[in-house]
């Protein structure tokens, strides 16, 4: 299974790419960072942002995507940013047919290093361990990006082991 795994942001958004085939350990086949300039025009930032991942979404095949849910800051502007962000990710997933996993940060961090609080560092440093990398996954944007695929890969397939158990319902 290969899966496209997202941190949104205006500025910086994270991607990673993880295949993952049986009982074998995930694999990262690419990685890296959409960057949008802070003096371009938002609408222009956002369109950018589209393009981009549209491209990663045809030229990677991911078969589904898992996303960073965007947390309550104290700045209520870079908050709505990384919210518009993730308005045109979730846009550039659904045209690109890929069914969509969304996933708050505490989440992440408990699935993927055990710890709900985990700082950033110790996060990039799971995620290497995990993805047998030789370096830390940077910048942290990335890190984040390969640690929502992480948690989907070990969270989808009990969701979906428990939605083929429940059935169809019976009245």
């Amino acid at each position: 299974m290969r899966i496209l795994g997202i941190d949104p942001g205006l500025d910086r958004t994270g991607w990673a790419v993880l295949q993952k085939d049986g009982p074998a350990a995930p694999v990262l086949a690419a990685a890296g960072l959409i960057h949008t300039p802070k003096n371009t025009p938002l609408e222009k930032r956002l369109a950018a942002i589209y393009s981009e991942l549209s491209a990663l979404i045809k030229d990677h095949a991911p078969a589904e995507a898992a996303i960073e849910e965007v947390f309550f800051s104290k700045r209520a502007d870079t908050q709505a940013n990384t919210t518009h962000a993730r308005g045109v990710i979730l846009l550039a997933c659904e045209h690109g047919g890929l069914p969509i996993s969304a996933y708050n940060p505490k989440t992440i961090k408990k699935t993927i290093s055990g710890n709900g609080a985990a700082e950033k560092k110790q996060m990039q440093r799971v995620v290497q361990i995990t993805l047998n990398l030789a370096a830390i996954p940077e910048p942290d944007d990335v890190a984040d990006a390969m640690a929502a695929g992480l948690c989907h890969l070990r969270l989808a397939p009990f969701a979906r082991a428990l939605a083929a158990a429940r059935g169809p319902l019976k009245c």
